[in-house]
């Protein structure tokens, strides 16, 4: 899944760099996710973060996705945009 978030109130890429990193350690730690910044690192009011997943339950992963997109939303530093679920079944 990716998620585009937009920060209003980032000024610089420091900033950005600083809620971005503190929102990948959180999603991290709290939902035992892969995680990283993989689009727009060089705009300092847009990011998109990417997650991954994995469990042999479609329904845990769904479930999963759905509390750390509930995580971000109420996140008040920035504001999610978009949203790109995919979820693959072998």
């Amino acid at each position: 899944m990716t998620v585009e978030i937009f920060l209003g109130d980032a000024f610089s890429l420091k900033e950005k760099r600083q809620v971005v990193k503190s929102i990948i350690e959180r999603l991290k730690s709290r939902f035992n996710v892969s995680v990283a910044e993989v689009e727009k690192q060089d705009d300092k009011r847009w990011a998109v973060i990417g997650l991954a997943c994995v469990s042999n339950s479609g329904e845990h992963v769904n479930r999963q996705l759905d509390h750390i997109l509930d995580f971000m939303e109420n996140d008040g530093r920035f504001s999610v945009e978009g949203i790109d679920r995919e979820i693959q079944y072998f």
